[in-house]
């Protein structure tokens, strides 16, 4: 992420979690705030490189099979009509992505690591392991390329997204009215990282609530979350949080190949 970016949005979010917090108790040093600054400083280059190799890869061999721009005609819609359209293709692939981290458990270890948030504010946005970011972005990118969108129009959604990313992470009491159930809004989203059982697997797009509505997965009650975070282990440093899903995979692979024949660890335990 560009620093002035970083900074104008400083500019705006820590004011706004001041003026109209969702938790007034929740302050602006609220504890891991300086890891899920390195995050935003750092890891958003380590991402960055790994989803330019993956995406280089999946290109290449899309143009060999289809030629370089099998459906032209995309680009030459109306720049209005190709950005609603890339909101809405890209955030189906997101909600498609996001839901399959939360139901395989080799991808859950990953997305775990921005679940492990107890705090929301605008910086813990950013707190999202690569291997997780890179998958998600594939899913959610890469057919905006296979269907020869614009680079106008998709600059322009990766601006609204970042933008919209930070709001409904932050903690401010921003309500929506009829549009919540329309577009992701800060009480939505809370409400996916609500460490609560009733919430569990809920409210998975980034942008349009309404896929949520459609899939039977939307999430909204009159309360505020009480609670977040997930219930397992998680260490509290960036380079741990790196390292802590592939340490959990071999674990379980350990675990996994020393149980009896026939028989699985959990039925030992």
């Amino acid at each position: 992420m560009d620093y002035t970016a970083i900074f104008i949005l400083a500019c705006i979010f820590i004011p706004l979690e001041r003026l109209i917090p969702l938790h007034p108790e929740q302050g602006t040093l609220r504890r891991d705030w300086m890891n899920d600054l390195f995050y935003l400083l750092v890891n958003g280059f380590v991402v960055r490189a790994g989803f330019t190799l993956v995406a280089a890869a999946i290109m290449m061999g899309f143009r060999a099979l289809f030629g370089p721009d099998p459906t032209p005609w995309i680009a030459e819609l109306p720049l209005w009509v190709q950005v609603i359209a890339v909101i809405i293709i890209a955030d189906i692939g997101y909600y498609t992505a996001h839901r399959i981290s939360h139901a395989v458990p080799f991808l859950w270890k990953f997305h775990a690591v921005h679940h492990s948030i107890e705090e929301m504010d605008w910086l813990a946005t950013h707190r999202v392991h690569p291997i997780d970011q890179i998958f998600t972005n594939t899913l959610s990118l890469m057919p905006l390329y296979f269907l020869g969108f614009s680079l106008e129009a998709a600059v322009i959604y990766m601006v609204l997204y970042q933008a919209q990313a930070v709001l409904i992470h932050s903690n401010v009491n921003i309500r929506f009215g009829p549009l919540k159930w329309l577009i992701a809004s800060p009480e939505y989203h809370h409400w996916h990282h609500a460490n609560e059982p009733e919430a569990y697997d809920r409210n998975f797009a980034a942008q349009l609530a309404i896929i949520d509505a459609i899939a039977g997965t939307l999430f909204l009650p009159k309360r505020r979350p009480t609670a977040y975070g997930i219930n397992e282990p998680m260490p509290r440093l960036y380079h741990q949080q790196l390292l802590h899903p592939f340490r959990s995979i071999a674990k379980a692979l350990r675990l996994s190949s020393k149980a009896p024949k026939g028989k699985t660890h959990e039925q030992d335990a």
